[in-house]
């Protein structure tokens, strides 16, 4: 049964082959959102301000603008959660996917049911705290020269904020709310995308990644997330 669309709830699903693209949208309806399809990547843009989505389901390999491109436009004007599909399981396309934002993705062909378990899982975590309990409120934190806002969800080093995706900003907010302490990479799944999430937890590495990029840490000098290995991770500037 189609459950009628909840306030909020829209999903917008960019996927040139179009009979996918209209399966998925089938299965996000039973699931009570509103949804849009677009099959063109020079026109997914336009259709992702227009609709100002909760959620999206973004191919990679687009006619236009490929996913990618896509991503890194709609990080300009939207936190909206992104799940990319990929064609390639190259770890490239994994790495170039999540680097511009996108918080999940999966490789086809894929299980229908288990895309609509993510997105499940992605859309449990509120947009304005970190996901699960983890950080329900806090007051500004300072790890050597990052401070955290943690309630007003905004991170800066030496004085400049740093532009953190939602996904980012929780994984950074989990770490720091318990400093010193090393977290697995089971733990911080459970903390950030949610204990029901499925998948490969080496995603956790991807987003740290990249957080660490933006944070202006190295491999050689991990200032603020430090990898301890085959442990997890830990945040602090101790050694």
């Amino acid at each position: 049964m189609r459950q009628t669309p909840a306030a909020g709830r829209r999903a917008v699903v960019v996927d040139d082959e179009q009979a996918l693209a209209g399966l998925i949208g089938s299965y996000l309806e039973r699931d009570g959102f509103d949804v849009t399809l677009c099959h063109h990547g020079g026109a997914a843009i336009d259709v992702l301000r227009d609709v100002d989505p909760d959620v999206v389901i973004l191919d990679l390999g687009l006619p236009g603008i490929d996913g990618v491109e896509v991503c890194r436009q709609l990080r300009t004007f939207s936190d909206c959660y992104v799940v990319m599909l990929t064609a390639r399981s190259e770890e490239v396309d994994t790495l170039i996917g999540l680097s511009v934002g996108a918080d999940d993705y999966m490789t086809k062909p894929f299980s229908p049911r288990e895309l609509m378990a993510r997105v499940a899982v992605l859309m449990r975590r509120p947009r304005r705290a970190a996901s699960n309990g983890v950080v329900a409120s806090a007051p500004a934190l300072e790890i050597g020269s990052l401070q955290l806002d943690v309630d007003g969800r905004e991170a800066h080093v030496d004085g400049e904020l740093v532009p953190l995706t939602r996904t980012e900003f929780d994984l950074l907010a989990a770490l720091a709310v318990r400093p010193g302490s090393v977290l697995s990479r089971r733990a911080l799944i459970d903390a950030v995308w949610g204990t029901g999430w499925v998948g490969d937890d080496h995603l956790v590495d991807v987003h740290v990644l990249h957080l660490r990029q933006k944070l202006g840490d190295t491999a050689q000098e991990q200032r603020f997330v430090r990898t301890v290995r085959g442990v997890g991770y830990r945040i602090g500037t101790g050694s």
